[in-house]
């Protein structure tokens, strides 16, 4: 079936040793090797995602999808994959090509291709259009890299892609005029330069296949077929995954992205932590007709959960998070228009409490065979003071109100099932290395019809080799905390609004933000600053400063001011000076160039 690989082949560089990149001058970034580039958890995991989609061998996977990706990786190095959008950090633009290769085959697995074809015609192609999607999605917006950015070396030289691989330290800005599809059709300078002339002898003995792949590669996606369909689809679940998690930009996640998530997040609470139907006191009760939950207990760990994942712009006001849940049709409204019920419940061994209450269709949370058997006792609705109450056997609000709406929007463009692909990658799992997962490849390698793949042995991580943090609130969970959101990047640094720069070679804190930040997802430091007196983010603060790990001012002050200055106006900022960065980086990233010591605490 493959037998273009029967010929001499260059073996892929995997089986070279991960070496750090060479320090860059200030100002400037190193180039990297695809094996440094690609060896992070969450990358690594991207690759087992794209792996296990496949049939092939290790060798196999290393020869016609990994040597592509490691050359994608040396040419994208850490350009983000736009300006101000979507995946926009260092390092973006290679997480999005990784993430929508995994979607775009996770959906490819939906289709039997080419359609219309014998089922053993699509048996015969069917390794060809995976491979086939794999490359449209990966190419697809490859030629950003020649249109949208300027990147120079330190003396200025001009680089461009047509090049080769960036071999000194350098520099990039995004073209003020740049024209927004112009990389579409730039493609098809890389054609060459990710797949070799072997990938290319064996796609064109496919002509369905070939002429959709070139139509996609042009940006042609209406003439592609299925083929144009699953990277269009791969590439709105990436980008919609990105602006959901994002800090810097959840405020402008699509209306349903946001919505995905506050389900997520809720169906999660449900399945791990929430305790419903208990005889005394509980987070939630299901009946036939509702669920109802406890409001202020949905609201603390909701946001808590959320932020933890990397979706920043949860309202920090428990009045504000019930209005987005009632807004996005997740909360069903009282009959005045509210999102906040007052019930009585009654279990059925005597003990009856009243509460503010969230109600919820069941059918919004669970599916089929998985929902829960309904609660013993009663749940008595109160409408206004003084007025009758109402049984909840009788809502006030039909379930359809919800459950429609919900499918309506979630359902038609595909993107809704295949966003739960990544949902559960776990970013700082201890993983094996590239070069561990995929072998170098042999020359001769040779994959026929009927050919035998033997599974490979790998088994996920166990919850017992990611290292947990501890639940108590301390300063020493703050520290751990911090580095692991950086290291997750679900915490992003020297950003317009980010809580945590690097500066005068080391790492600036902003306060109180980025303790309030800590807060958020922590409630129950609530209780333990209540015991002192304080508010929760400065109970934060002071244990943080405890462990002494910042710099102080020659006066004795611990907070320090740095200048943020940009092209048409400037702005202070107030926080702490570690001193050793090390505390939360192992590789020191490029200082913020906005960013300075103020004078005046200089010289303090």
């Amino acid at each position: 079936m493959l037998s273009l690989f029967q010929r001499k082949r260059v073996t892929p560089t995997v089986g070279a040793p991960i070496t750090p990149p060479p320090e860059a001058p200030k100002g400037l970034m190193g180039p990297e090797s695809a094996a440094s580039l690609l060896a992070t958890p969450r990358r690594q995991k991207l690759l087992e995602h794209i792996w296990q989609r496949t049939s092939l061998s290790r060798r196999q996977f290393a020869t016609l999808y990994l040597a592509p990706l490691e050359r994608y990786a040396e040419l994208v190095q850490q350009f983000p994959a736009s300006e101000s959008h979507h995946h926009a950090y260092p390092g973006g633009m290679l997480d999005h090509g990784l993430e929508i290769v995994a979607y775009a085959l996770k959906l490819r697995q939906s289709h039997l291709l080419p359609a219309g074809a014998s089922p053993e015609a699509q048996a015969a192609q069917a390794e060809a259009w995976t491979a086939g999607t794999a490359y449209a999605a990966l190419l697809h917006d490859i030629g950003k890299i020649a249109v949208d950015l300027h990147v120079e070396y330190e003396d200025g030289t001009r680089w461009h892609p047509w090049h080769g691989p960036l071999r000194k330290p350098y520099r990039f800005r995004y073209h003020k005029a740049r024209e927004y599809r112009l990389h579409g059709a730039a493609t098809g300078l890389f054609y060459t330069r990710l797949l070799d002339a072997g990938i290319f002898d064996w796609l064109s003995g496919y002509p369905d296949l070939w002429s959709a792949l070139l139509y996609v590669l042009a940006g042609q996606y209406e003439h592609a077929g299925t083929l144009g369909e699953l990277v269009a689809q791969a590439d709105q679940a990436s980008v919609a995954q990105a602006l959901g998690g994002d800090p810097a930009k959840a405020l402008a996640a699509p209306r349903h992205a946001l919505q995905r998530k506050l389900l997520d997040g809720l169906r999660y609470l449900l399945k791990e932590e929430f305790k419903l139907n208990q005889p005394q006191a509980s987070d939630g009760w299901l009946t036939q007709d509702a669920l109802w939950l406890v409001s202020k207990t949905v609201s603390d760990k909701l946001r808590a959960h959320l932020l933890s994942q990397g979706i920043d712009g949860i309202p920090s006001s428990n009045t504000a998070v019930f209005n987005v849940l009632q807004d996005h049709g997740i909360a069903l409204p009282t009959p005045d228009g509210k999102a906040i019920w007052k019930a009585a419940i009654t279990s059925d061994a005597g003990w009856s409490h009243a509460f503010t209450l969230l109600r919820l269709a069941p059918s919004v949370i669970w599916e089929g065979d998985e929902r829960p058997p309904p609660f013993a006792g009663t749940v008595t609705v109160v409408q206004e003071e003084g007025d009758p109450p109402i049984a909840e056997s009788q809502p006030a609000v039909p379930e359809s109100t919800v459950s429609e709406p919900l499918s309506a929007q979630s359902v038609g463009d595909g993107v809704e099932a295949v966003l739960n692909l990544l949902d559960t990658l776990d970013m700082s799992a201890d993983l094996p290395s590239a070069i561990e997962l995929f072998p170098p490849t042999v020359e001769g390698l040779s994959l026929k019809s009927g050919e035998s793949m033997a599974p490979v042995d790998l088994m996920p991580p166990t919850s017992a080799s990611i290292p947990e943090l501890e639940e108590l609130p301390s300063g020493e969970h703050f520290v751990a905390w911090l580095r692991r959101r950086i290291e997750e990047r679900t915490l992003i640094i020297n950003d317009a609004k980010a809580l945590v720069h690097t500066v005068a070679d080391t790492v600036y804190l902003v306060s109180p933000g980025v303790f309030q930040r800590y807060t958020q997802e922590h409630p129950k430091t609530a209780l333990l600053a209540k015991q002192d007196k304080v508010a929760d983010w400065q109970w934060v603060q002071k244990q943080f400063e405890k462990l002494q790990l910042h710099r102080k001012q020659r006066n004795g002050l611990n907070i320090w001011t740095c200048t943020v200055t940009g092209p048409r106006k400037s702005r202070r900022l107030h926080g702490y000076l570690l001193e050793d960065p090390r505390v939360l980086f192992t590789d020191m990233p490029p200082h913020n160039p906005y960013l300075s010591l103020s004078p005046a605490a200089d010289s303090a």
